[in-house]
Formats: C-alpha cells, sequence, structure tokens
C-alpha cells in the first residue's frame, strides 16, 4: 500500500492540471484552472498519508482498538485549524513551490499537515501491538493472496459514495447551473456527513470486526440480529435528523456558513441542495451498516457490482434532472439523484442478502421503522411550529440565531425523545444502554 499510495501521490502531482481536467469543466486558462492545479499538486500527497492512517485503522479496529483511529480525524482537523489561523505564513514555510495566494492555499498546506498527524497518532499504538515496519514483501503470504482477492471489489463498493459525489461534481459544473452549486453542495454534503459520521459511520466501523468475529464461529444468525439491532438503532436517529435538516436547514446553513462573502444567495443556494441531501439520510446510514454484513462473510463482489448499477442509475438521474426537471430542482438535483440512488442501492442489498441466507426480520424492522417514522413526523409538526414561532429571519446577530437554532433542536429532540417513550420505541431503551455502557468503558 505504500509503494502503490507513493506512486499515486507523485503521479497525482505532477499531472494535476490533467488530473483538475478530469475532475472539472472548467476552462484550460484563467486563475480559477490555474489556483485549481496548484492547490491539487499541494493536496496530492496527502493521498499517501491518509490512505496509510487508513490502514492503520483497520489494523487497529481488528484487534478491538477504536480510541485511537476514532481520535485521529480529530488531528487531520487540527493541521486544517493550525493551517486557517495563519501558521503557514511564517516564513519557515514559504519553501513550497508556487508560493502562497492566499487562505485557499493556507488549507491546503492543512490538508497535507492533517494528513501527516492522522497517520502519525496511531503508529504508536501499532508499535505497542507488536507491528514491525521493516519492509518485507511477501506475495506468496497466504494473508496478502486473499486480502489481493478482496480488495479489488472491496475498493470499488466502499468508494461508490465518493465516486457519485464525483458525478454530482461534474454535473454541478454544467453551464447551466447556478454559479456556485459546486460549492452548495459540497458543503449540504459536509452537513449531512456531520449526522452520518457521529453515529452510521462510527456504527459501521464497530460492526466489521463484530459480524468478522461471529462469522468466523458460524454464527450466521447472530450476524443478522447484530445488523437488525444496528440498522434500528442508527433509524431511530437517523430519520428523525433527517426531518429536522429538512425543516432547519435555512437556519443551520445561515449560522454555520453565512459570515464574509457568503452572502443569503450563497445560504439559499446552500439550504436547497441541503433539503434533496437530507432526504437521503437514512439511505446512506443504512447501507453504511449493510456493507459490513457482506464484508464479514468475504462477499466484496455483491456490494460492487450493486454499486456499479447505482452509479448507473446516479448519472441517468443527473441527466433526466438537468434536460428535464431544471427548472423545478436547480442545483438540488445533483443531491436528489444521490440520496434516490441510494435508497436503490440499500434495497438491493438487502433483498440479496435476503434471497441467499434468509429472512432478515424484516417485520420487525418494519414495525420498528414504522414508530419511529411516526414519532418523527410527530416532531417534524412540533418543528415546524416552534420555527414560526421563532422568528428566526427578524434575527441579525450571530449569538442571537446560534441561541435560537440551538433551542428549536433542542425542543424538536425533547418532543422526539417524549414521543419515543411515548409509544414505546424499544430503541429509546437500547440507545440509552448502550451510551451507559460506552461511559462506563470510558470511566
Amino acid at each position: 500500500m505504500a509503494l502503490f499510495l507513493a506512486a499515486l501521490a507523485v503521479l497525482g502531482a505532477i499531472f494535476s492540471r490533467q488530473v483538475i481536467g478530469l475532475y472539472t469543466f472548467l476552462g484550460a486558462n484563467g486563475s480559477a484552472w490555474n489556483l485549481a492545479t496548484h492547490l491539487n499538486r499541494i493536496i496530492f500527497p496527502a493521498i499517501f498519508f491518509i490512505g496509510l492512517a487508513a490502514v492503520a485503522a483497520a489494523i487497529l479496529n481488528s484487534l478491538g482498538a477504536f480510541a485511537v483511529p476514532a481520535a485521529s480525524s480529530v488531528f487531520f482537523n487540527l493541521g486544517l485549524i493550525v493551517c486557517s489561523i495563519g501558521v503557514v505564513d511564517r516564513p519557515l514555510l514559504r519553501w513550497i513551490p508556487g508560493g502562497f495566494r492566499g487562505p485557499a492555499v493556507a488549507l491546503a498546506v492543512g490538508v497535507l499537515l492533517g494528513g501527516i498527524l492522522q497517520l502519525g497518532v496511531q503508529i504508536p499504538a501499532l508499535i505497542r501491538r507488536g507491528m514491525s515496519f521493516a519492509p518485507k514483501f511477501s506475495f506468496s503470504d497466504p494473508g496478502v493472496r486473499k486480502v489481493a482477492r478482496l480488495i479489488g471489489p472491496s475498493f470499488f463498493g466502499m468508494g461508490v459514495y465518493q465516486i457519485n459525489i464525483f458525478v454530482d461534481t461534474i454535473f454541478a459544473t454544467s453551464s447551466r447551473m447556478p454559479a456556485g452549486s459546486v460549492t452548495s453542495l459540497y458543503l449540504g454534503d459536509r452537513v449531512m456527513q456531520l449526522v452520518l459520521g457521529s453515529y452510521a459511520i462510527a456504527m459501521s466501523t464497530a460492526l466489521l470486526p463484530a459480524m468478522s468475529h461471529q462469522q468466523a464461529a458460524g454464527e450466521g444468525e447472530r450476524v443478522k440480529d447484530t445488523f437488525a439491532f444496528s440498522l434500528r438503532i442508527v433509524s431511530f436517529i437517523t430519520i428523525p435528523a433527517a426531518v429536522g435538516l429538512f425543516l432547519l436547514r435555512r437556519p443551520i446553513i445561515q449560522v454555520l456558513f453565512q459570515h464574509g462573502q457568503f452572502n443569503p444567495v450563497s445560504t439559499s443556494l446552500t439550504a436547497h441542495a441541503l433539503l434533496f441531501y437530507s432526504l437521503g439520510l437514512p439511505a446512506f446510514a443504512a447501507i453504511r451498516i449493510i456493507t459490513p454484513m457482506y464484508y464479514s462473510a468475504q462477499d466484496t463482489a455483491t456490494p460492487a457490482r450493486v454499486g456499479a448499477y447505482a452509479l448507473g442509475l446516479n448519472v441517468l438521474l443527473n441527466s433526466v434532472f438537468l434536460l428535464f426537471l431544471f427548472r423545478a430542482l436547480s442545483n438540488g438535483s445533483p443531491a436528489l439523484a444521490s440520496s434516490l440512488t441510494a435508497y436503490f442501492n440499500f434495497a438491493a442489498l438487502y433483498f440479496l442478502f435476503r434471497k441467499r441466507h434468509g429472512r432478515l426480520n424484516g417485520h420487525v424492522l418494519l414495525r420498528s421503522l414504522a414508530r419511529i417514522s411516526l414519532c418523527a413526523a410527530a416532531m417534524g409538526a412540533t418543528c415546524y411550529a416552534v420555527l414560526g414561532a421563532s422568528h428566526f429571519s427578524a434575527a441579525h446577530h450571530l449569538t442571537a440565531q446560534a441561541g435560537l437554532l440551538a433551542a428549536m433542536i433542542a425542543a424538536s429532540a425533547a418532543a422526539y425523545l417524549l414521543l419515543a417513550w411515548i409509544f414505546r420505541c424499544g430503541e429509546l431503551r437500547e440507545l440509552f444502554l448502550l451510551l451507559r455502557r460506552e461511559k462506563v468503558r470510558a470511566v
């Protein structure tokens, strides 16, 4: 992996102009193209460090260590923060080719620094567990050969979401799209990922080693139970979160981003993209839960094949929306295409696994999802009423806006939890038990 990633990083930096040309429809001339090429040349070497950080995290997770890999992303963000406050403008760091052209370049350096930190913080944990970093190649090793067979389909299957984002970005650069569409889609996706990463990705990270051990022990039914439990818990969080993002999208974007050159028009564009991303949040989360079930059975091919069909559907939907529904959807069309594709992806993976391995307690899942959806809908009515009564648009200071937003989120969450208790949603008790267990472990 180190050799492969090093070659990829070097080639990406050398052929930076070609990479930018592949990724966008920017003209080959002008300041935007030159700046994008320059930023890409700085950022691309980070692939080496971030890729090895992912390998390190996988090793530690397989050994039951989750805290250090989870904290490594904090150090990545720390690199961005350090550079965002102007540290890179120090003369000591003026050696970077091409010089500095403002905060964009500073943040590009932050990505590179963050990648180095993300890998470096995990190395001591690997050393403590006996890992040797001496170069050693053994392509005949059974474990290496096994990974080589599985990694190709797994690479595509896990990367389908990122590939779909890539497709969305290409369509967002269309001349029919309003200016700022690419940024609005990126920021809308980031806000959704905040919820997705906090729960679904964390759950899926812990699921894979657990399911793998269950499969190795021949406990296929326990794998199904683990999946059903995880999907119910994650849905208990993501379905109301999707409702909240849908209704509070404008206040959220306004509080987070409407500063400096990010004006009300930018807020409207980003909120419009977030509207359609929020519709797909439960599906994006569900995919994160069901994919480890396949991987635990060493089946990386099926998620890859389903991902290929999903990718084709995404391209088709983007094309249809851009050609025929652009006036209604505008810059939200790529986000809607991704959300619909996510539901297709999950449904296909679910029914294929059920067909091959038997029932997945679907009736229990349906009853659970019905109660959760009912509570989320009632919470949405509460949220809508609180939003109307808050007069958020009349608040002009960031402190007042943030306070009102926090109050609306707190009121909506309280209403949802109360409704879940009234309707006796088992997930509420199970979630509190999980949180108590994690608290005890932390202590």
